[in-house]
């Protein structure tokens, strides 16, 4: 017998950030007023090899990442593998401070979870892993193709 599993998913409006709130390093995206955006309160399902897609966020003081980690309240230095997950995954903080496993391009990394990427609200998805740099130079990605990337993680 198979079980369905629902994705609960709502088009929002995107609303333009006040001043100061859109921090763009990294490539990071802003909600662009008007524009329609699907937004998640569930993630697939973790496995073994939980595909996901994996971005780039700056942890530290005055990058992308805006506030500080959701988890401890603390900015994290980029030289150090932290992540944040969707919501789904994040769930409601209970992979707080515990490591995950992240493996692409023939290679695997260790990274702690500090922090939420809030897919409820626009422009996060559903099966996002936000990455520090760190992650991104131990799986060997050429700096020129950070950004995005295909990949599978698990639970430490």
């Amino acid at each position: 017998m198979l079980k369905a599993r629902f994705v609960t998913q709502v088009a929002r409006l995107g609303k333009k950030p006040p001043p100061g709130e859109c921090n763009q390093g990294n490539d990071s995206d802003c909600c662009k007023e008007g524009k329609l955006y699907t937004t998640y309160k569930c993630s697939p399902t973790v496995s073994s090899h939980t595909k996901a897609y994996l971005t780039l966020n700056g942890f530290e003081k005055d990058e992308d990442g805006g506030a500080p980690s959701e988890c401890d309240n603390q900015y994290h230095s980029d030289d150090t593998p932290v992540v944040a997950l969707s919501t789904g995954w994040y769930n409601k903080g209970s992979r707080c401070l515990n490591n995950i496993t992240i493996t692409a391009n023939g290679r695997s990394v260790v990274a702690m979870v500090v922090d939420e990427c809030d897919s409820t609200m626009p422009p996060c998805a559903n099966n996002i892993v936000d990455a520090s740099r760190a992650v991104w130079e131990a799986l060997g990605v050429p700096r020129d193709q950070w950004g995005g990337l295909d990949i599978t993680w698990t639970d430490a």
